[in-house]
Protein backbone atom coordinates (compact mmCIF):
# COMPACT_ATOMS: atom_id res chain seq x y z
CA UNK A 1 0.00 0.00 0.00
CA UNK A 2 1.17 3.69 -0.73
CA UNK A 3 0.23 7.43 -0.50
CA UNK A 4 -0.96 8.71 -3.62
CA UNK A 5 -1.85 12.26 -2.35
CA UNK A 6 -2.98 14.29 0.69
CA UNK A 7 -5.48 16.93 0.55
CA UNK A 8 -6.25 20.05 3.38
CA UNK A 9 -8.96 22.58 3.84
CA UNK A 10 -10.23 24.45 6.32
CA UNK A 11 -13.84 25.09 7.61
CA UNK A 12 -15.42 27.06 10.33
CA UNK A 13 -18.78 26.33 12.59
CA UNK A 14 -20.14 28.72 14.74
CA UNK A 15 -21.31 27.31 18.08
CA UNK A 16 -24.44 28.48 19.84
CA UNK A 17 -26.29 27.87 23.46
CA UNK A 18 -29.57 28.13 24.51
CA UNK A 19 -30.40 31.78 26.18
CA UNK A 20 -27.23 33.49 24.26
CA UNK A 21 -28.03 35.63 21.46
CA UNK A 22 -24.48 35.73 19.45
CA UNK A 23 -22.35 32.86 18.82
CA UNK A 24 -20.47 31.78 22.13
CA UNK A 25 -17.34 30.09 19.82
CA UNK A 26 -15.98 30.52 16.23
CA UNK A 27 -14.78 26.86 15.85
CA UNK A 28 -12.39 26.43 12.73
CA UNK A 29 -10.29 23.83 11.79
CA UNK A 30 -8.11 22.28 9.20
CA UNK A 31 -9.39 18.78 7.51
CA UNK A 32 -7.08 16.41 5.70
CA UNK A 33 -7.78 13.38 3.83
CA UNK A 34 -4.91 10.64 2.84
CA UNK A 35 -5.41 8.79 -0.02
CA UNK A 36 -3.71 4.97 -0.79
CA UNK A 37 -4.00 2.97 -3.98
CA UNK A 38 -5.75 0.49 -2.82
CA UNK A 39 -8.73 3.08 -2.63
CA UNK A 40 -8.46 2.81 1.25
CA UNK A 41 -8.92 6.06 2.73
CA UNK A 42 -8.24 7.90 6.42
CA UNK A 43 -9.36 11.49 7.56
CA UNK A 44 -7.63 13.43 10.76
CA UNK A 45 -8.30 16.75 12.04
CA UNK A 46 -5.88 19.57 13.41
CA UNK A 47 -6.91 23.29 15.12
CA UNK A 48 -7.19 26.28 15.02
CA UNK A 49 -3.97 28.39 14.85
CA UNK A 50 -2.14 29.80 11.62
CA UNK A 51 -4.23 27.51 9.61
CA UNK A 52 -3.41 28.82 6.49
CA UNK A 53 0.23 27.86 6.61
CA UNK A 54 -0.15 23.99 8.04
CA UNK A 55 -2.54 23.51 4.72
CA UNK A 56 0.42 24.88 2.73
CA UNK A 57 3.12 22.42 4.94
CA UNK A 58 0.56 19.50 4.80
CA UNK A 59 0.04 20.54 0.24
CA UNK A 60 3.66 21.89 -0.32
CA UNK A 61 6.03 19.78 2.02
CA UNK A 62 4.33 17.09 3.98
CA UNK A 63 2.74 15.49 0.82
CA UNK A 64 5.89 15.68 -1.75
CA UNK A 65 7.89 14.19 0.72
CA UNK A 66 5.09 11.63 1.86
CA UNK A 67 3.93 10.42 -1.64
CA UNK A 68 4.41 6.86 -2.37
CA UNK A 69 5.24 5.78 1.49
CA UNK A 70 3.85 2.69 3.39
CA UNK A 71 0.72 4.49 5.36
CA UNK A 72 1.34 1.53 8.04
CA UNK A 73 4.65 2.60 8.31
CA UNK A 74 3.94 5.53 10.46
CA UNK A 75 7.64 5.35 12.67
CA UNK A 76 9.13 5.38 9.19
CA UNK A 77 6.74 8.24 8.19
CA UNK A 78 7.98 10.20 11.75
CA UNK A 79 11.80 9.53 10.99
CA UNK A 80 11.13 11.03 7.62
CA UNK A 81 9.61 14.24 8.10
CA UNK A 82 12.05 14.61 11.10
CA UNK A 83 15.00 13.96 9.48
CA UNK A 84 13.74 15.94 6.34
CA UNK A 85 11.62 18.94 7.42
CA UNK A 86 12.15 19.31 10.97
CA UNK A 87 15.93 18.57 12.04
CA UNK A 88 15.62 21.24 14.37
CA UNK A 89 12.98 19.99 16.22
CA UNK A 90 10.42 22.92 15.50
CA UNK A 91 6.46 22.96 17.24
CA UNK A 92 3.74 24.48 15.68
CA UNK A 93 3.05 24.49 12.35
CA UNK A 94 5.08 21.24 11.77
CA UNK A 95 3.53 19.53 14.52
CA UNK A 96 0.11 20.25 13.41
CA UNK A 97 0.22 19.58 9.62
CA UNK A 98 2.16 15.96 10.87
CA UNK A 99 -0.74 15.49 13.64
CA UNK A 100 -3.68 15.70 10.91
CA UNK A 101 -2.01 13.71 8.74
CA UNK A 102 -0.86 10.96 11.95
CA UNK A 103 -4.28 10.52 12.60
CA UNK A 104 -5.59 9.96 8.91
CA UNK A 105 -2.89 6.89 8.90
CA UNK A 106 -3.82 5.33 12.22
CA UNK A 107 -7.74 5.82 10.33
CA UNK A 108 -6.16 3.66 7.45
CA UNK A 109 -4.40 1.15 9.30
CA UNK A 110 -7.15 0.58 11.11
CA UNK A 111 -9.49 0.01 8.40
CA UNK A 112 -6.88 -1.93 6.82
CA UNK A 113 -6.42 -4.70 9.96
CA UNK A 114 -10.12 -4.68 10.43
CA UNK A 115 -9.91 -3.11 13.91
CA UNK A 116 -10.30 0.20 15.93
CA UNK A 117 -7.78 2.72 16.38
CA UNK A 118 -7.70 2.24 20.37
CA UNK A 119 -7.23 -1.41 19.90
CA UNK A 120 -4.09 -0.49 17.81
CA UNK A 121 -2.99 1.91 20.22
CA UNK A 122 -2.89 -0.64 22.93
CA UNK A 123 -6.84 -1.47 23.41
CA UNK A 124 -6.65 -1.17 27.66
CA UNK A 125 -10.44 -1.05 27.39
CA UNK A 126 -12.93 0.41 25.07
CA UNK A 127 -14.53 3.36 26.50
CA UNK A 128 -13.58 6.25 28.40
CA UNK A 129 -14.29 8.47 31.35
CA UNK A 130 -15.36 11.91 30.26
CA UNK A 131 -15.90 15.58 31.41
CA UNK A 132 -17.80 18.33 29.49
CA UNK A 133 -16.32 21.86 29.45
CA UNK A 134 -19.31 24.02 30.33
CA UNK A 135 -17.85 27.40 31.15
CA UNK A 136 -17.09 29.67 28.43
CA UNK A 137 -14.96 32.74 29.59
CA UNK A 138 -17.48 35.54 28.78
CA UNK A 139 -20.09 33.77 31.28
CA UNK A 140 -20.60 35.44 34.64
CA UNK A 141 -21.10 33.86 37.60
CA UNK A 142 -25.01 33.40 37.56
CA UNK A 143 -24.48 32.38 33.71
CA UNK A 144 -22.24 29.55 35.40
CA UNK A 145 -24.50 28.59 37.65
CA UNK A 146 -27.32 28.33 35.16
CA UNK A 147 -24.99 26.18 32.70
CA UNK A 148 -23.64 23.90 35.50
CA UNK A 149 -26.82 22.84 36.80
CA UNK A 150 -27.78 21.78 33.39
CA UNK A 151 -25.15 19.93 32.13
CA UNK A 152 -25.06 18.40 35.70
CA UNK A 153 -29.12 17.42 35.07
CA UNK A 154 -27.61 16.32 31.45
CA UNK A 155 -25.40 13.62 33.75
CA UNK A 156 -22.00 14.91 33.31
CA UNK A 157 -19.77 13.91 36.27
CA UNK A 158 -17.35 15.89 36.02
CA UNK A 159 -16.90 19.68 34.32
CA UNK A 160 -13.97 22.29 33.16
CA UNK A 161 -15.15 25.97 33.11
CA UNK A 162 -12.27 28.87 31.57
CA UNK A 163 -10.80 31.56 34.04
CA UNK A 164 -9.07 34.17 32.74
CA UNK A 165 -9.00 35.05 28.97
CA UNK A 166 -11.29 38.15 29.68
CA UNK A 167 -9.33 41.26 29.93
CA UNK A 168 -12.83 43.00 31.74
CA UNK A 169 -12.07 40.62 34.97
CA UNK A 170 -9.25 39.97 37.38
CA UNK A 171 -8.67 36.91 39.22
CA UNK A 172 -10.94 38.25 41.78
CA UNK A 173 -13.86 37.98 39.58
CA UNK A 174 -12.81 34.45 38.72
CA UNK A 175 -12.58 33.25 42.57
CA UNK A 176 -16.54 34.32 42.51
CA UNK A 177 -16.85 32.26 39.61
CA UNK A 178 -15.53 29.13 40.25
CA UNK A 179 -16.91 29.71 44.05
CA UNK A 180 -20.32 29.82 41.80
CA UNK A 181 -19.73 27.00 39.64
CA UNK A 182 -19.24 24.80 43.17
CA UNK A 183 -22.23 25.82 44.79
CA UNK A 184 -24.56 25.19 42.01
CA UNK A 185 -23.03 21.64 40.86
CA UNK A 186 -22.58 20.75 44.88
CA UNK A 187 -19.99 18.91 46.31
CA UNK A 188 -20.08 15.53 43.93
CA UNK A 189 -19.46 16.29 41.07
CA UNK A 190 -15.70 16.98 39.60
CA UNK A 191 -14.53 20.37 38.71
CA UNK A 192 -11.77 21.36 36.90
CA UNK A 193 -10.49 25.01 36.18
CA UNK A 194 -8.58 26.19 32.65
CA UNK A 195 -6.72 29.43 32.10
CA UNK A 196 -5.63 28.72 28.77
CA UNK A 197 -1.86 30.18 29.86
CA UNK A 198 -3.43 33.24 30.68
CA UNK A 199 -2.13 34.02 34.30
CA UNK A 200 1.51 35.48 35.18
CA UNK A 201 2.51 33.57 38.53
CA UNK A 202 1.52 35.73 41.01
CA UNK A 203 -2.35 35.81 40.07
CA UNK A 204 -2.47 32.15 39.02
CA UNK A 205 -0.89 32.09 42.68
CA UNK A 206 -3.89 34.38 44.53
CA UNK A 207 -6.50 33.10 42.30
CA UNK A 208 -5.60 29.07 43.62
CA UNK A 209 -5.41 30.67 47.01
CA UNK A 210 -8.87 31.37 46.85
CA UNK A 211 -10.44 28.46 45.15
CA UNK A 212 -8.10 25.88 47.10
CA UNK A 213 -11.57 25.00 49.25
CA UNK A 214 -13.55 24.30 46.01
CA UNK A 215 -11.69 20.71 45.78
CA UNK A 216 -10.66 21.08 42.24
CA UNK A 217 -9.26 17.94 40.28
CA UNK A 218 -6.89 20.22 38.65
CA UNK A 219 -5.61 23.70 37.23
CA UNK A 220 -4.98 23.65 34.04
CA UNK A 221 -2.38 25.41 32.17
CA UNK A 222 -2.46 28.33 34.51
CA UNK A 223 0.67 30.28 33.29
CA UNK A 224 2.19 32.42 30.48
CA UNK A 225 4.32 29.53 27.87
CA UNK A 226 3.12 27.20 30.35
CA UNK A 227 6.35 27.09 31.93
CA UNK A 228 7.78 24.26 33.42
CA UNK A 229 10.23 26.05 36.18
CA UNK A 230 6.87 28.48 37.65
CA UNK A 231 4.52 25.98 36.88
CA UNK A 232 6.56 23.46 39.74
CA UNK A 233 6.77 26.56 42.01
CA UNK A 234 2.26 27.17 42.02
CA UNK A 235 1.69 23.11 41.86
CA UNK A 236 4.25 23.59 45.63
CA UNK A 237 3.14 26.51 47.33
CA UNK A 238 -0.68 26.16 46.63
CA UNK A 239 -1.20 22.22 46.96
CA UNK A 240 -3.47 22.44 43.69
CA UNK A 241 -3.25 19.67 41.01
CA UNK A 242 -2.06 21.13 37.82
CA UNK A 243 -2.57 19.70 34.39
CA UNK A 244 -0.72 20.78 31.11
CA UNK A 245 0.70 20.23 27.92
CA UNK A 246 -2.46 19.95 25.00
CA UNK A 247 -0.42 22.13 22.44
CA UNK A 248 2.97 21.03 23.28
CA UNK A 249 4.40 19.68 19.99
CA UNK A 250 6.83 16.39 21.16
CA UNK A 251 7.64 14.44 23.89
CA UNK A 252 10.78 17.12 24.45
CA UNK A 253 8.86 19.28 26.17
CA UNK A 254 6.56 16.72 27.99
CA UNK A 255 10.05 15.15 29.20
CA UNK A 256 10.66 19.07 30.38
CA UNK A 257 7.22 18.91 32.27
CA UNK A 258 7.93 15.91 34.14
CA UNK A 259 11.51 16.45 34.94
CA UNK A 260 10.39 19.72 36.97
CA UNK A 261 7.98 17.71 38.40
CA UNK A 262 5.89 20.50 36.86
CA UNK A 263 2.38 18.50 36.70
CA UNK A 264 0.10 16.06 38.49
CA UNK A 265 -1.63 15.40 34.85
CA UNK A 266 0.22 15.34 31.68
CA UNK A 267 -2.01 16.56 28.45
CA UNK A 268 -1.26 14.95 25.12
CA UNK A 269 -3.95 15.61 22.34
CA UNK A 270 -2.98 14.34 19.31
CA UNK A 271 -4.51 16.91 17.37
CA UNK A 272 -0.94 19.17 18.02
CA UNK A 273 1.25 16.55 19.64
CA UNK A 274 1.92 14.22 16.40
CA UNK A 275 -0.86 12.48 16.12
CA UNK A 276 -1.25 8.97 17.31
CA UNK A 277 2.20 8.29 17.13
CA UNK A 278 4.18 11.15 19.23
CA UNK A 279 0.89 11.21 21.94
CA UNK A 280 1.84 7.64 22.75
CA UNK A 281 5.16 7.51 23.34
CA UNK A 282 4.31 10.77 25.62
CA UNK A 283 1.87 8.80 27.17
CA UNK A 284 4.29 5.78 27.66
CA UNK A 285 6.65 8.08 29.21
CA UNK A 286 3.93 9.18 31.46
CA UNK A 287 3.34 5.88 32.96
CA UNK A 288 8.00 5.61 33.77
CA UNK A 289 6.98 8.35 36.12
CA UNK A 290 3.31 7.15 37.61
CA UNK A 291 1.49 10.09 35.81
CA UNK A 292 -1.96 9.99 34.50
CA UNK A 293 -2.86 11.47 31.22
CA UNK A 294 -5.92 13.26 29.96
CA UNK A 295 -7.66 14.91 27.71
CA UNK A 296 -6.94 18.84 26.95
CA UNK A 297 -8.05 20.55 24.36
CA UNK A 298 -10.91 19.00 22.65
CA UNK A 299 -11.47 16.92 20.22
CA UNK A 300 -12.88 14.07 22.08
CA UNK A 301 -13.74 11.94 18.87
CA UNK A 302 -10.00 11.49 18.04
CA UNK A 303 -8.42 11.48 21.53
CA UNK A 304 -10.99 8.89 22.78
CA UNK A 305 -8.67 6.10 21.29
CA UNK A 306 -5.67 7.00 22.58
CA UNK A 307 -7.04 7.79 26.14
CA UNK A 308 -8.93 4.33 25.90
CA UNK A 309 -6.37 2.86 24.47
CA UNK A 310 -3.49 3.11 26.92
CA UNK A 311 -3.43 1.68 30.58
CA UNK A 312 -2.92 5.22 32.46
CA UNK A 313 -5.58 6.84 30.12
CA UNK A 314 -7.67 9.42 31.96
CA UNK A 315 -10.67 11.37 31.08
CA UNK A 316 -11.80 12.76 27.74
CA UNK A 317 -12.75 16.76 27.08
CA UNK A 318 -16.22 16.91 25.91
CA UNK A 319 -15.48 20.50 24.83
CA UNK A 320 -19.12 21.96 24.49
CA UNK A 321 -17.91 23.47 21.01
CA UNK A 322 -15.73 20.65 19.66
CA UNK A 323 -18.12 18.50 20.29
CA UNK A 324 -20.88 19.86 18.59
CA UNK A 325 -18.45 20.54 15.75
CA UNK A 326 -17.61 16.87 15.24
CA UNK A 327 -20.89 15.75 15.62
CA UNK A 328 -21.59 18.29 12.61
CA UNK A 329 -18.85 17.27 10.60
CA UNK A 330 -18.41 13.59 11.06
CA UNK A 331 -21.03 10.85 10.96
CA UNK A 332 -21.97 8.43 13.72
CA UNK A 333 -19.68 9.82 16.63
CA UNK A 334 -20.31 9.10 19.67
CA UNK A 335 -21.67 10.73 23.05
CA UNK A 336 -20.79 10.46 26.58
CA UNK A 337 -23.14 8.66 28.66
CA UNK A 338 -23.27 8.93 32.61
CA UNK A 339 -19.83 10.34 32.53
CA UNK A 340 -18.22 7.49 30.00
CA UNK A 341 -17.78 7.40 26.54
CA UNK A 342 -17.81 3.98 24.70
CA UNK A 343 -15.44 3.59 21.30
CA UNK A 344 -17.01 2.60 18.20
CA UNK A 345 -16.25 -1.02 17.51
CA UNK A 346 -16.15 -0.37 13.61
CA UNK A 347 -12.42 -0.35 11.96
CA UNK A 348 -10.32 3.08 12.16
CA UNK A 349 -11.59 6.04 14.09
CA UNK A 350 -14.79 4.72 13.69
CA UNK A 351 -16.86 7.57 11.95
CA UNK A 352 -16.94 9.35 8.19
CA UNK A 353 -16.47 12.71 7.11
CA UNK A 354 -19.72 14.12 6.57
CA UNK A 355 -18.86 15.97 3.05
CA UNK A 356 -21.96 18.09 2.70
CA UNK A 357 -21.24 19.68 5.76
CA UNK A 358 -17.93 20.39 5.25
CA UNK A 359 -18.49 21.84 1.67
CA UNK A 360 -20.96 24.45 3.08
CA UNK A 361 -18.61 25.50 6.12
CA UNK A 362 -15.34 25.42 3.82
CA UNK A 363 -13.15 28.57 4.03
CA UNK A 364 -11.52 29.17 0.78
CA UNK A 365 -9.90 32.77 1.79
CA UNK A 366 -8.57 34.78 4.65
CA UNK A 367 -10.96 37.23 3.48
CA UNK A 368 -13.64 35.46 4.88
CA UNK A 369 -12.49 34.55 7.88
CA UNK A 370 -13.19 37.33 10.91
CA UNK A 371 -12.79 37.36 14.80
CA UNK A 372 -13.57 40.58 15.27
CA UNK A 373 -15.00 40.54 18.92
CA UNK A 374 -13.26 36.84 19.45
CA UNK A 375 -10.11 35.96 21.35
CA UNK A 376 -7.18 34.14 20.00
CA UNK A 377 -9.35 30.25 20.72
CA UNK A 378 -12.49 32.03 18.59
CA UNK A 379 -14.46 32.72 21.90
CA UNK A 380 -16.71 35.74 22.29
CA UNK A 381 -15.34 38.22 23.97
CA UNK A 382 -17.67 40.77 26.04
Amino acid sequence: MRITNITASLHKNDVVVPDVPDSVESRIFVFVEVETDTGIKGHGVTGVFLPWAVISCIEQHLLPTLKGLDPLCTEHIHSVVWNRLNIRAYTGVISHALSAVDIALWDIRGKHEGQPVYKLLGGNRNWAPTYATFGYPFFDADQIRDYGKKFVTDGHSMLKMVVGANPSRTWRDDVKRVRAAREAIGPDIGLMIDANYYYNPHDAFLLARGVKDCDLIWFEEPLHQNDARALADLRRQTGVPIAAGQNEGHRWRYRELIEHQAVDVLQPNVLYNGGFTESLKVAHMAQAFNLPVANGGGWPIFNMHLFAGVMNGGPVEFHHGMWVTGKRFFKDTPDPINGRVTIPDRPGLGFEPNYEQLKDARINSPDELSFEGRDSHGYLVR
